[in-house]
Protein backbone atom coordinates (compact mmCIF):
# COMPACT_ATOMS: atom_id res chain seq x y z
CA UNK A 1 0.00 0.00 0.00
CA UNK A 2 1.05 3.70 -0.31
CA UNK A 3 -1.73 5.85 1.59
CA UNK A 4 -0.78 8.87 0.38
CA UNK A 5 -0.95 7.80 -3.27
CA UNK A 6 -4.63 6.52 -2.37
CA UNK A 7 -5.68 9.42 -0.60
CA UNK A 8 -4.28 11.98 -3.23
CA UNK A 9 -5.84 9.81 -6.02
CA UNK A 10 -9.28 9.22 -3.78
CA UNK A 11 -9.32 13.30 -3.56
CA UNK A 12 -8.87 14.23 -7.21
CA UNK A 13 -11.96 11.52 -8.02
CA UNK A 14 -13.92 13.04 -6.08
CA UNK A 15 -12.96 15.85 -7.41
CA UNK A 16 -13.94 15.33 -10.53
CA UNK A 17 -17.00 13.30 -9.88
CA UNK A 18 -18.39 16.51 -8.11
CA UNK A 19 -18.40 18.32 -10.84
CA UNK A 20 -19.39 16.11 -13.50
CA UNK A 21 -22.60 15.03 -11.93
CA UNK A 22 -23.14 19.05 -11.27
CA UNK A 23 -22.89 18.99 -15.47
CA UNK A 24 -24.99 15.77 -16.49
CA UNK A 25 -27.66 16.62 -14.05
CA UNK A 26 -28.20 19.40 -16.18
CA UNK A 27 -28.28 17.43 -19.20
CA UNK A 28 -29.94 14.87 -18.19
CA UNK A 29 -32.76 17.07 -16.55
CA UNK A 30 -33.47 18.02 -20.00
CA UNK A 31 -34.24 14.56 -21.22
CA UNK A 32 -37.49 12.68 -22.27
CA UNK A 33 -38.82 11.38 -19.27
CA UNK A 34 -39.95 8.34 -21.29
CA UNK A 35 -36.25 7.46 -21.88
CA UNK A 36 -35.88 6.98 -18.20
CA UNK A 37 -33.71 3.26 -17.32
CA UNK A 38 -32.81 2.73 -21.31
CA UNK A 39 -29.76 2.70 -23.01
CA UNK A 40 -31.35 5.05 -25.25
CA UNK A 41 -31.10 7.78 -22.71
CA UNK A 42 -27.52 7.16 -22.91
CA UNK A 43 -27.48 7.35 -26.58
CA UNK A 44 -29.65 10.74 -26.67
CA UNK A 45 -27.20 12.44 -23.62
CA UNK A 46 -24.45 11.57 -25.85
CA UNK A 47 -24.98 14.12 -28.63
CA UNK A 48 -24.93 16.84 -26.20
CA UNK A 49 -21.65 18.70 -25.97
CA UNK A 50 -21.91 19.35 -22.07
CA UNK A 51 -23.06 15.64 -21.18
CA UNK A 52 -20.10 14.10 -22.73
CA UNK A 53 -18.09 16.81 -20.81
CA UNK A 54 -19.22 15.64 -17.57
CA UNK A 55 -18.62 11.91 -19.33
CA UNK A 56 -15.18 12.70 -19.66
CA UNK A 57 -14.56 14.16 -16.00
CA UNK A 58 -16.65 11.03 -15.03
CA UNK A 59 -13.99 8.56 -16.88
CA UNK A 60 -10.74 10.77 -15.21
CA UNK A 61 -12.64 10.17 -11.71
CA UNK A 62 -13.20 6.43 -12.34
CA UNK A 63 -9.28 6.03 -13.71
CA UNK A 64 -8.46 7.51 -10.35
CA UNK A 65 -10.40 5.64 -8.46
CA UNK A 66 -9.32 2.52 -9.78
CA UNK A 67 -5.55 4.28 -8.79
CA UNK A 68 -6.35 4.80 -5.30
CA UNK A 69 -7.85 0.91 -4.92
CA UNK A 70 -4.69 0.05 -6.60
CA UNK A 71 -2.62 1.20 -3.81
CA UNK A 72 -5.33 1.86 -1.11
CA UNK A 73 -8.30 -0.41 0.87
CA UNK A 74 -12.00 0.26 0.05
CA UNK A 75 -12.53 1.16 3.59
CA UNK A 76 -9.50 4.35 3.30
CA UNK A 77 -10.57 5.44 -0.52
CA UNK A 78 -14.38 5.30 -0.13
CA UNK A 79 -15.11 7.67 2.55
CA UNK A 80 -12.28 10.34 0.82
CA UNK A 81 -14.12 10.27 -2.35
CA UNK A 82 -17.61 11.01 -0.86
CA UNK A 83 -16.38 14.51 -0.14
CA UNK A 84 -17.01 15.23 -3.85
CA UNK A 85 -19.88 18.15 -3.65
CA UNK A 86 -16.97 20.37 -1.30
CA UNK A 87 -15.33 20.39 -4.63
CA UNK A 88 -18.16 20.83 -6.81
CA UNK A 89 -19.91 23.94 -4.73
CA UNK A 90 -17.14 26.03 -4.85
CA UNK A 91 -16.47 25.67 -8.34
CA UNK A 92 -20.17 26.23 -8.64
CA UNK A 93 -20.23 29.59 -6.52
CA UNK A 94 -17.03 30.95 -8.43
CA UNK A 95 -18.81 30.05 -12.01
CA UNK A 96 -22.14 32.26 -10.83
CA UNK A 97 -19.72 34.75 -9.02
CA UNK A 98 -20.98 34.24 -5.67
CA UNK A 99 -19.88 33.71 -2.29
CA UNK A 100 -20.27 30.36 -0.11
CA UNK A 101 -22.63 30.83 2.78
CA UNK A 102 -22.15 30.00 6.20
CA UNK A 103 -24.30 26.79 6.15
CA UNK A 104 -22.14 25.74 2.74
CA UNK A 105 -18.87 26.21 4.27
CA UNK A 106 -19.92 24.39 7.43
CA UNK A 107 -21.21 21.66 5.38
CA UNK A 108 -17.53 21.95 3.24
CA UNK A 109 -15.81 21.41 6.99
CA UNK A 110 -17.89 18.66 8.35
CA UNK A 111 -17.44 16.66 5.49
CA UNK A 112 -13.57 17.34 5.13
CA UNK A 113 -13.72 16.91 9.19
CA UNK A 114 -15.91 13.93 9.56
CA UNK A 115 -14.23 11.75 6.88
CA UNK A 116 -10.38 12.86 8.24
CA UNK A 117 -12.01 11.46 11.82
CA UNK A 118 -12.93 8.28 9.90
CA UNK A 119 -9.35 7.71 7.89
CA UNK A 120 -7.15 8.99 10.87
CA UNK A 121 -8.08 6.10 13.30
CA UNK A 122 -7.75 3.25 10.88
CA UNK A 123 -5.48 0.79 11.49
CA UNK A 124 -2.36 -0.08 9.74
CA UNK A 125 -3.50 -3.08 9.08
CA UNK A 126 -6.51 -2.44 7.36
CA UNK A 127 -5.53 -3.61 3.66
CA UNK A 128 -6.80 -6.98 3.87
CA UNK A 129 -6.60 -9.38 0.82
CA UNK A 130 -5.80 -7.60 -2.89
CA UNK A 131 -7.58 -10.74 -4.71
CA UNK A 132 -10.81 -12.53 -3.42
CA UNK A 133 -12.43 -16.12 -4.29
CA UNK A 134 -16.06 -16.20 -6.36
CA UNK A 135 -17.09 -17.65 -3.42
CA UNK A 136 -17.22 -14.59 -1.14
CA UNK A 137 -18.16 -12.66 -3.84
CA UNK A 138 -21.46 -14.40 -4.82
CA UNK A 139 -24.05 -13.49 -1.49
CA UNK A 140 -22.72 -9.84 -2.34
CA UNK A 141 -23.53 -9.60 -5.93
CA UNK A 142 -26.90 -11.79 -5.10
CA UNK A 143 -27.77 -8.81 -2.17
CA UNK A 144 -26.86 -5.59 -4.26
CA UNK A 145 -28.91 -7.86 -7.30
CA UNK A 146 -31.97 -8.17 -5.44
CA UNK A 147 -31.50 -4.75 -3.71
CA UNK A 148 -31.20 -2.74 -7.16
CA UNK A 149 -34.07 -4.80 -8.23
CA UNK A 150 -36.35 -3.64 -5.61
CA UNK A 151 -35.48 -0.18 -5.52
CA UNK A 152 -35.95 0.23 -9.32
CA UNK A 153 -39.19 -1.54 -9.20
CA UNK A 154 -40.61 1.07 -6.44
CA UNK A 155 -39.32 4.39 -8.24
CA UNK A 156 -40.99 2.78 -11.57
CA UNK A 157 -43.98 2.85 -9.28
CA UNK A 158 -43.12 6.51 -7.87
CA UNK A 159 -42.58 9.81 -9.02
CA UNK A 160 -40.87 13.02 -7.96
CA UNK A 161 -39.00 13.21 -5.33
CA UNK A 162 -39.33 9.34 -4.33
CA UNK A 163 -38.36 8.04 -8.05
CA UNK A 164 -35.31 10.08 -7.90
CA UNK A 165 -34.36 9.34 -4.71
CA UNK A 166 -35.01 5.59 -5.53
CA UNK A 167 -33.26 5.42 -8.52
CA UNK A 168 -30.19 7.52 -6.75
CA UNK A 169 -30.23 4.58 -3.97
CA UNK A 170 -30.30 2.11 -6.77
CA UNK A 171 -27.30 3.45 -8.78
CA UNK A 172 -25.16 3.80 -5.43
CA UNK A 173 -25.66 0.48 -4.45
CA UNK A 174 -24.32 -0.29 -8.41
CA UNK A 175 -21.21 2.05 -7.74
CA UNK A 176 -20.45 0.35 -4.24
CA UNK A 177 -19.97 -3.00 -6.17
CA UNK A 178 -18.64 -0.94 -8.87
CA UNK A 179 -15.87 0.23 -7.06
CA UNK A 180 -15.38 -3.10 -5.36
CA UNK A 181 -14.77 -4.98 -8.33
CA UNK A 182 -12.15 -2.49 -9.62
CA UNK A 183 -10.57 -3.00 -6.50
CA UNK A 184 -10.80 -6.66 -7.25
CA UNK A 185 -9.55 -6.39 -10.77
CA UNK A 186 -7.08 -4.17 -9.57
CA UNK A 187 -5.78 -6.42 -7.63
CA UNK A 188 -5.96 -9.46 -10.39
CA UNK A 189 -3.82 -6.99 -12.13
CA UNK A 190 -0.95 -5.80 -9.45
CA UNK A 191 -0.53 -10.18 -9.24
CA UNK A 192 -1.56 -11.57 -12.47
CA UNK A 193 -0.65 -9.12 -15.18
CA UNK A 194 -2.48 -9.67 -18.70
CA UNK A 195 -3.66 -13.18 -17.08
CA UNK A 196 -6.62 -10.91 -15.08
CA UNK A 197 -8.36 -10.66 -17.94
CA UNK A 198 -9.29 -14.55 -18.17
CA UNK A 199 -11.15 -13.83 -15.04
CA UNK A 200 -14.62 -12.47 -14.34
CA UNK A 201 -14.20 -9.45 -12.22
CA UNK A 202 -13.28 -7.07 -15.55
CA UNK A 203 -16.08 -7.90 -17.57
CA UNK A 204 -18.38 -7.91 -14.54
CA UNK A 205 -17.09 -4.32 -13.91
CA UNK A 206 -18.09 -3.45 -17.36
CA UNK A 207 -21.48 -4.52 -17.00
CA UNK A 208 -22.34 -2.87 -13.59
CA UNK A 209 -20.54 0.14 -14.68
CA UNK A 210 -23.09 0.51 -17.33
CA UNK A 211 -25.95 -0.47 -15.49
CA UNK A 212 -24.70 2.69 -12.49
CA UNK A 213 -24.56 4.77 -15.11
CA UNK A 214 -28.16 4.16 -16.82
CA UNK A 215 -29.14 4.51 -13.00
CA UNK A 216 -27.58 7.39 -11.75
CA UNK A 217 -28.53 9.49 -14.88
CA UNK A 218 -32.11 8.38 -14.65
CA UNK A 219 -32.04 10.06 -11.62
CA UNK A 220 -30.50 13.12 -12.51
CA UNK A 221 -33.40 13.19 -15.08
CA UNK A 222 -35.69 12.64 -12.40
CA UNK A 223 -34.90 15.49 -9.96
CA UNK A 224 -32.33 17.46 -8.00
CA UNK A 225 -29.26 16.74 -6.79
CA UNK A 226 -29.96 17.62 -3.72
CA UNK A 227 -31.90 14.62 -3.40
CA UNK A 228 -30.15 12.24 -5.45
CA UNK A 229 -26.26 13.03 -4.49
CA UNK A 230 -26.64 12.94 -0.77
CA UNK A 231 -27.82 9.18 -1.50
CA UNK A 232 -25.17 8.23 -3.76
CA UNK A 233 -22.29 9.90 -1.30
CA UNK A 234 -23.61 8.32 1.82
CA UNK A 235 -24.67 4.59 0.18
CA UNK A 236 -21.84 4.06 -1.99
CA UNK A 237 -19.45 4.38 0.80
CA UNK A 238 -21.24 2.77 3.25
CA UNK A 239 -22.02 0.07 0.50
CA UNK A 240 -18.14 0.06 -0.55
CA UNK A 241 -16.90 -0.57 3.35
CA UNK A 242 -19.23 -3.39 4.17
CA UNK A 243 -17.90 -5.33 0.85
CA UNK A 244 -13.93 -4.57 1.55
CA UNK A 245 -14.58 -5.77 5.13
CA UNK A 246 -16.66 -9.09 3.79
CA UNK A 247 -14.69 -10.06 0.88
CA UNK A 248 -11.15 -8.66 0.86
CA UNK A 249 -11.34 -9.04 4.97
CA UNK A 250 -10.55 -5.07 5.12
CA UNK A 251 -10.78 -3.57 8.90
CA UNK A 252 -12.15 -0.90 10.52
CA UNK A 253 -10.87 0.40 14.17
CA UNK A 254 -10.06 -2.32 16.39
CA UNK A 255 -10.40 -0.20 19.58
CA UNK A 256 -13.78 0.57 20.59
CA UNK A 257 -12.72 4.07 21.48
CA UNK A 258 -11.28 4.41 18.00
CA UNK A 259 -14.67 2.86 16.47
CA UNK A 260 -16.71 5.83 18.04
CA UNK A 261 -14.97 7.88 16.70
CA UNK A 262 -14.87 6.66 12.86
CA UNK A 263 -18.90 6.13 14.16
CA UNK A 264 -19.05 10.10 14.70
CA UNK A 265 -16.88 11.19 11.87
CA UNK A 266 -19.35 9.26 9.52
CA UNK A 267 -22.04 10.90 11.55
CA UNK A 268 -20.51 14.21 11.32
CA UNK A 269 -19.47 13.52 7.26
CA UNK A 270 -23.15 13.11 6.08
CA UNK A 271 -24.64 16.21 7.91
CA UNK A 272 -22.44 17.99 5.92
CA UNK A 273 -23.15 16.22 3.07
CA UNK A 274 -26.97 16.96 3.40
CA UNK A 275 -26.17 20.57 4.25
CA UNK A 276 -24.05 20.67 0.70
CA UNK A 277 -27.12 19.06 -0.95
CA UNK A 278 -29.54 21.28 0.36
CA UNK A 279 -27.11 24.49 -1.01
CA UNK A 280 -29.29 26.44 -3.70
CA UNK A 281 -26.53 25.93 -6.00
CA UNK A 282 -26.93 21.97 -5.94
CA UNK A 283 -31.11 22.81 -6.07
CA UNK A 284 -31.51 25.33 -8.58
CA UNK A 285 -29.16 24.08 -11.17
CA UNK A 286 -31.86 24.10 -13.79
CA UNK A 287 -31.82 27.97 -13.50
CA UNK A 288 -27.93 28.40 -13.80
CA UNK A 289 -27.02 30.66 -16.24
CA UNK A 290 -25.78 29.26 -19.76
CA UNK A 291 -22.12 30.69 -21.35
CA UNK A 292 -22.96 32.49 -24.68
CA UNK A 293 -23.79 30.73 -28.05
CA UNK A 294 -23.45 32.73 -30.66
CA UNK A 295 -23.08 36.90 -31.53
CA UNK A 296 -26.85 36.88 -31.22
CA UNK A 297 -26.42 36.37 -27.20
CA UNK A 298 -24.44 39.60 -27.17
CA UNK A 299 -27.33 42.00 -27.41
Amino acid sequence: MNILVAVLAALMSAGCFGVASVVQQYAASKAPREESLRLRLLLDLARQPLWLAGMALTVFSYIMQGLALAFGPLVLVQPVAATDLAFALPLLAWRRSERLTRPELTGIACTAGGVAAFVTVLPPASAGTPVAPLQDWIPVLLIVAGTVTLLVAAGVRSSGRWRTGLYAAAAASMFALLDSLTKGTSGRLRTDGPDALVHWEPYALLGVGITGLVLSQSSFQAGSLAISLPLIDTIEPIGGVLIGIVVFDERLASSTGALLTQAFGALVAVVGIVLLARSPLARDLKSSPQPSTGPDDAG
